[in-house]
């Protein structure tokens, strides 16, 4: 048989001649044949085995170390896995010991917050009165508000706060009538405070009446121009610019300083400290219902002044001087309403400002009030003078000769 016929081929054929055939003799030599074959193949197996010996071994030895190699990596990957496991269980562990302290130290810093908190709020009271006393409104305000919001927020369940809570919530309810007080101070005292000033540096004016024997009546139509009203786009006031130049958003107050210093911005420091207290609508209504009422108080100062102005010089309030000093008193109180008029324009142009800003408290219901309500009002109290020019002066020399 030749070595390159395959063997699985003669097995099928023995194996059909031996079921085919009836002669045993046929079988026992097909069965003989087969032994050979199978001999043949033993004896080429040994051949092989003693000629690839090394070969074999070293295939065996290396099949042998790669299976232990893999059998250890697999119970190395095991180990692997079980210390992966072990590992995610512990960090586990440890994330929720850590996010327990994390926990903590954030509820520490909290509470340390407060504590801070609580002790710069005990020292509002000294700092306020500190503030009010120089008059740097703005900065109280900022921290009256800032305090009773924190007194009834955060801090709203220390009850070792309560009496704080009560005093700092009554001075936020107040704080607006001292803004509004002083907001009135400069739109009526210190606005003609600069009048009476140059009033007097001008000296006489008894030179503009020489015949005073009768006493005639005033025209107003006839006015030197000097005494005519001037139009509300053209005031001015010393020391002070234009309200469009100066935005009550921008308006800063520093401590270093007098804040009294410029009247426009330190009006504008009160109309911003009374946003902070959401009391404009409050403001407007007590500009409205205090003007008539402030403009006769400037009337009165002014004649006082005009009256000690005349006892300086030596002149009595006699009949024969009423006209002159009549005059004196209306030059003197048109200068003053100029003044009071200016001021109003810079307190609108704040309130304007301030309604009108996007993140204002207030809609655009809130009703300001516009200068031909101050024009309305001063013609009022002037309309008194000039109808009846005499008897007033009469009245008010009286009541200034009178014994207090």
């Amino acid at each position: 048989m030749s070595k390159s016929k395959d063997p699985s081929g003669l097995l099928i054929s023995v194996i059909r001649t031996l079921s085919t055939s009836d002669d045993v003799e046929d079988r026992e030599t097909e069965k003989g044949r087969l032994g050979e074959a199978y001999e043949k193949c033993d004896r080429d197996l040994d051949e092989l085995i003693v000629q690839h010996y090394t070969e074999l071994t070293t295939a065996i030895r290396t099949y042998q170390s790669i299976t232990e190699r893999i059998t250890n990596s697999r119970n190395k990957i095991k180990q692997v896995k079980e210390n992966l496991l072990s590992c995610k269980m512990l960090l586990h562990c440890k994330r929720d010991e850590l996010r327990k302290l994390w926990i903590e130290g954030i509820e520490h810093k909290h509470v340390l917050n407060l504590l801070d908190e609580i002790e710069n709020i005990k020292q509002v009271p000294q700092k306020l009165e500190q503030c009010m006393a120089s008059k740097h409104y703005l900065n109280a305000t900022d921290m009256l508000v800032s305090a009773v919001d924190s007194l009834e927020g955060p801090l709203l369940q220390v009850e070792g706060l309560s009496d704080l809570r009560l005093e700092l919530h009554s001075k936020k309810m107040n704080m607006h009538l001292v803004l509004i007080d002083e907001l009135h101070r400069h739109l009526y005292i210190k606005s003609t405070n600069r009048v009476g000033q140059r009033n007097k540096e001008k000296g006489k004016i008894s030179s503009l009446v020489k015949d005073a024997s009768p006493i005639p009546l005033i025209d107003v139509t006839n006015l030197p121009t000097h005494w005519k009203f001037l139009d509300a786009s053209q005031f001015s006031t010393p020391g002070s610019s234009s309200v469009r130049e100066v935005s009550v958003l921008e308006i800063k107050e520093d401590m270093e300083l007098d804040p009294e210093e410029n009247s426009t911005v330190f009006m504008g420091i009160l109309i911003k400290g009374l946003a902070k207290l959401k009391k404009i609508p409050e403001t407007v209504k007590a500009i409205k219902d205090r003007l008539e009422q402030e403009l006769k108080q400037i009337v009165k100062r002014s004649t006082t002044q005009v009256a000690d102005s005349g006892y300086q010089k030596g002149e009595s309030l006699s009949q024969e001087n009423q006209p002159r000093l009549l005059l004196e008193l209306l030059e003197l109180l048109f200068d003053k309403f100029n003044a009071v008029a200016a001021a109003h324009s810079v307190v609108l142009g704040h309130l304007q400002q301030t309604v009108a800003f996007p993140s204002s408290l207030y809609d655009a219901d809130v009703k300001l009030y516009d200068m031909a309500d101050v024009w309305v009002k001063i013609q009022d109290v002037l309309q008194v003078i000039v109808n009846h020019p005499i008897e007033f002066y009469r009245r008010e020399m009286n009541f200034l000769e009178s014994p207090a």
